[in-house]
């Protein structure tokens, strides 16, 4: 992404992209969006987005740590949005996600930190050099996290199965 002008064009940009991000990992509307503007008030306190070469990565290694802090504090399980759900026949598609949520927070909290974060990462649509620059790694030790955490995945999903 080029780099923005101004703090609205990065938050038109990226705001979108961050509350999907958080809103796929929550499963709650009411808190993605909490999460979306606790990113970029963050942001904007700690530094200048507008001058950062690596304003995406940036803004995601905020959003990542804001939903791993929600999760840390809300150990339970969440109930599904009310705007989500919408039916029996949704309802079972939602309580399919939740398994699935369930499943995929359980082999993240198995998974070591740094390999976590890359992989987040990468499944939020990060290049491998945003992921770098967001980690402060190399590309290529990048490459090696989220390979090591794809590698590990399968062979968990194996043992699940």
């Amino acid at each position: 992404m080029a780099q923005a002008t101004t703090f609205d064009e990065i938050y038109r940009r990226l705001a979108p992209e961050i509350f999907r991000y958080a809103l796929g990992l929550t499963r709650q509307r009411a808190v993605a969006e909490d999460i979306t503007a606790e990113t970029f008030a963050r942001a904007l306190t700690t530094h200048d987005p507008t001058r950062l070469p690596t304003v995406r990565a940036f803004l995601f290694t905020i959003a990542h740590r804001l939903v791993m802090d929600h999760f840390r504090r809300h150990k339970t399980e969440p109930l599904p949005d009310p705007d989500l759900v919408g039916g029996a026949a949704e309802f079972d598609r939602v309580s399919e996600q939740r398994d699935f949520l369930d499943f995929a927070l359980r082999f993240l909290a198995n998974l070591p930190e740094p390999e976590r974060e890359a992989l987040l990462l990468r499944a939020a649509e990060l290049s491998y050099a945003e992921i770098a620059a967001t980690l402060r790694i190399t590309e290529a030790n990048a490459k090696v996290r989220v390979h090591r955490a794809r590698l590990k995945l399968a062979l968990w999903r194996a043992e699940q199965l």
